[in-house]
């Protein structure tokens, strides 16, 4: 979904076995290549392992070699949805703050199984059952919000955006934003969500 793809360093994956040799590692990323065009066409109900292996045409065992459960499968696929956006190199830098959320979440709604896909997955991430899901989404709320709070202080310093407000607030609402527009988007498609995120260039105006 949703919170800032472009704030968060791609890198080799970190959910579940990655495979120990290139061609295993290239059978990994063509799996979650696979996945995620599924979750494109289908959304995230009513999945399990087994139904994904099927529809991305891979055995239940060959899914079971490189993840342990649906939620790190889950959560593989949304990581690996992100360093797929890094990579682009079609991908433009945004050049403010509000202008990385506002492109990750035009991005984001490119593929609205996805969306679902981070709503599902940060809710699941606060039963105390979860694992993968509360790790990774904890470090990466973390590294947006802190990649996001030196975005703001150099708009601040260089005289772009009002200084009478705190750095790390303004981070935190911006995330609050994007997230909560984008799930009212999933119940609501005529919401527009690029306008209203872009709302806050004239709040944030110094």
């Amino acid at each position: 979904m949703t919170t800032e793809e472009t704030a968060v360093p791609a890198g080799e994956p970190t959910i579940g076995r990655p495979g120990a040799y290139a061609k295993g590692m290239a059978r990994r990323r063509q799996i979650l290549d696979r996945a995620i065009e599924v979750f494109r066409e289908r959304g995230a109900d009513g999945t399990s392992l087994r139904r994904i292996a099927e529809a991305i045409g891979v055995s239940h065992a060959a899914l079971r070699h490189y993840f342990d459960s649906l939620e790190q499968l889950l959560v593989a696929v949304y990581e690996h949805s992100e360093t797929a956006r890094h990579e682009d190199p079609d991908s433009l830098e945004p050049t403010s703050a509000v202008d990385v959320m506002v492109t990750s979440a035009v991005q984001n709604l490119e593929v609205p199984g996805l969306v679902q896909l981070y709503s599902t997955l940060v809710a699941a991430s606060l039963e105390s059952r979860s694992t993968e899901a509360r790790e990774y989404f904890t470090r990466r709320f973390e590294t947006v919000r802190t990649s996001l709070v030196e975005r703001v202080r150099e708009e601040q310093e260089a005289g772009d955006l009002r200084g009478d407000v705190d750095a790390a607030r303004i981070a935190a609402l911006l995330i609050a934003a994007s997230d909560g527009l984008q799930i009212q988007w999933l119940l609501e498609p005529s919401i527009d969500l690029e306008g209203t995120l872009s709302e806050f260039h004239t709040l944030l105006r110094p």
